[in-house]
């Protein structure tokens, strides 16, 4: 993880994460609303693909039908979480987009990374290349919080020396 001049800080995170692998789900009630291409899943929702998971109180799933259901983008909310091995998001709103490889979380943001921790407004993790930015500041949804004073903050581990 770096911290940048101008505020934001990069990491590297789900680095060869397979975003075409089957989605699962479970939830406490799923609701499909054909009609508008989405399923609405609520209550102690859990999500997982190819060793990622995804818990949140809500989420939207929206899909074309293309002669069998192709997900296009994930809309989490309540208190959501994303988890790869020792790799944790976490955030008020995430938004996963399928086709383009994104996660973008929003409000009261952490990343941790083994012993490393980032916090700020808004994070981004693109898929494609496993770098994620986080932002001190962002333009949130309802409900959300920016982090105090618009800054990103950080705690970063260091290699110890032999004998410390």
């Amino acid at each position: 993880m770096a911290m940048m001049p101008d505020g934001r800080a990069d990491a590297q995170v789900l680095r060869g994460h397979d975003t075409t692998a089957p989605v699962d789900f479970s939830a406490d009630r799923i609701e499909v609303q054909d009609r508008a291409d989405r399923v609405v899943v609520t209550g102690n929702v859990q999500v997982t693909q190819a060793g990622l998971t995804l818990t949140a109180q809500r989420l939207t799933v929206a899909y074309h039908d293309n002669n069998g259901v192709e997900i296009d983008r994930l809309d989490a909310s309540g208190g959501v979480v994303v988890t790869r091995g020792n790799e944790r998001a976490s955030g008020s709103v995430a938004i996963y987009d399928l086709n383009r490889k994104l996660i973008t979380m929003i409000g009261n943001v952490q990343l941790n990374q083994g012993g490393n921790r980032l916090t700020g407004s808004r994070l981004v993790i693109d898929l494609n290349t496993g770098r994620s930015t986080v932002d001190g500041s962002a333009t949130g949804a309802p409900g959300t919080s920016t982090s105090p004073g618009g800054r990103v903050s950080g705690t970063f581990k260091v290699r110890q020396q032999p004998g410390q």
